[in-house]
């Protein structure tokens, strides 16, 4: 049995770190989700081309599925649909992008070159 003192943060953040295959990104930002559990405005923490992570305060459950849009400008929004990964009740989540168009890859690798 493992014990509390027995788990190093540090090693734990290591494997988490691992799992990332995109470099992260600071950007912060107001996205729109739109799915099965919750509807709302959320604000962009950090974002890859992989996914990101949204603070909300609604209760998100991993698994679930959504529609997000992270408009960039008036002229040039980022839509995906995505997969929550992560959830930290009453805190935030992380999502993975499951189905994200060219056009729109493009569009969020160019924004995050900027950065």
């Amino acid at each position: 049995m493992i014990e509390e003192n027995d788990i190093n943060l540090d090693e734990e953040m290591i494997v988490l770190d691992e799992r990332r295959y995109n470099e992260r990104s600071r950007l912060v930002l107001d996205l729109f989700f739109n799915g099965h559990d919750a509807t709302g405005v959320a604000s962009l923490y950090d974002i890859s081309l992989g996914g990101l992570y949204m603070k909300t305060s609604e209760d998100i459950t991993v698994g679930s599925a959504m529609y997000l849009r992270i408009p960039f400008s008036e002229n040039e929004s980022f839509i995906a649909r995505a997969e929550v990964v992560y959830a930290d009740k009453g805190e935030g989540v992380g999502v993975k992008f499951i189905d994200v168009s060219d056009e729109n890859l493009k569009l969020l690798e160019s924004k995050l070159a900027e950065d």
